[in-house]
């Protein structure tokens, strides 16, 4: 298996660069997010590819659009190929107005085959709250298509999913909440330093002197704007986002076993540890002899199993780590001696739990 290491930050490492990111990719302002959408809906216009009989609710939709439109069907006496139930879903930005356009998605829910070619009928788009945010309508772009017919075909991607950029138009307006004189950062990633350290950099550049933001705890940080501030809250969010903080980051090593992917980061350390390796390979054959009694005897031919055992042991290879080695001399150690993905996932776990490895190791 083929082993691929990422090393976060290397450069960094490297050159003693700080890893300042800006404070808008580290958090989040609450009461500004977005809000997921969803509705029922039809489709059709569809070349046979739609639900079949025994999908009910599909033509029980199709039965109720009709009759509102004037034309009185049987649910049960409707037979059609072309039309398919489906569910579309579509994500409310904060502040939306209504007018605004948004790209929405579409996936069968009957036994469809393919949505290549449909029209979504208009669709109310409902919050969690009930309240319809926004409505559907127009051509569904699967992305793929089905071709053959029988047991001879080719698929392509996905069918039965599709997508309509600009397909809803916003009716409503998004339930956001608008940023007050106090307003609360959320981080994406909960650490006490990184928020001590957000709360130090907004009252550095922002604060004009004055204490104006303080971390409530490991994920929350309160912010007061400061009067001259207050009439432009818009501009003050944006000073706040493009404000830059040294991040800091855990010591972790994350390893995929799947996919022989190493993700080592670089506060990784590693105390003095010795490593002995080696292989140690036993094969086993079997072959199977026939035996054949005498002439004229009584006898009867017998198959005789043969069994070979083969040991094969590797002379073991030994890593020595001195005090304060880094990420790159476990890197090189680990490979100078072949290891394998598998090898070095053993390798790693042994190492932490002798307490040589101080980082957190992750297995995904």
């Amino acid at each position: 298996m083929r082993i691929v290491f990422v090393l976060l930050g290397w450069m960094c490492l490297i050159g003693n660069l700080s890893a300042a990111s800006r404070l808008k990719d580290l958090v989040s302002i609450e009461g500004v997010r977005e809000n997921q959408l969803v509705g029922y809906g039809i489709v059709v216009g569809l070349n046979r590819t739609g639900d079949k009989q025994q999908t009910i609710f599909g033509t029980q939709s199709l039965a109720n659009m009709l009759d509102k439109m004037g034309v009185s069907v049987v649910p049960g006496a409707i037979k059609v190929a072309n039309t398919a139930a489906v569910m579309v879903t579509a994500t409310l930005p904060p502040f939306a107005q209504p007018g605004t356009k948004l790209d929405v998605t579409t996936a069968a829910i009957g036994d469809a085959t393919n949505l290549q070619g449909g029209i979504l009928l208009m669709t109310s788009l409902r919050g969690a709250n009930g309240l319809v945010y926004a409505v559907a309508q127009g051509p569904v772009v699967t992305g793929g298509f089905v071709a053959g017919q029988g047991g001879v075909s080719q698929t392509v991607n996905h069918p039965t999913v599709g997508r309509s950029p600009g397909g809803a138009t916003v009716e409503r307006a998004a339930p956001s909440v608008e940023p007050g004189d106090r307003i609360h950062l959320q981080l994406r990633i909960a650490d006490f330093t990184t928020a001590s350290r957000i709360a130090e950099a907004i009252n550095r550049g922002l604060g004009e002197g004055d204490v104006i933001a303080h971390a409530d705890n490991s994920a929350l940080l309160s912010v007061e704007s400061p009067a001259a501030w207050r009439p432009r809250m818009a501009e003050f969010i944006s000073a706040l986002e493009n404000l830059t903080v040294e991040v800091d980051s855990f010591a972790r090593i994350v390893v995929n076993e799947r996919t022989g992917t190493i993700v080592i980061g670089k506060d990784v350390r590693i105390s003095p540890v010795a490593i002995l390796h080696g292989n140690l390979s036993v094969e086993i054959q079997t072959s199977l002899s026939v035996s054949q009694p005498l002439p004229f005897s009584t006898g009867t031919t017998q198959v005789v199993p043969q069994q070979t055992v083969v040991a094969r042991s590797e002379a073991a290879k030994n890593v020595v780590l001195k005090q304060g080695a880094t990420v790159e001399e476990l890197v090189h150690s680990l490979a100078a001696v072949g290891s394998t993905a598998r090898d070095i996932i053993a390798i790693l776990q042994n190492l932490r739990a002798a307490g040589a490895l101080n980082a957190e190791l992750e297995i995904i």
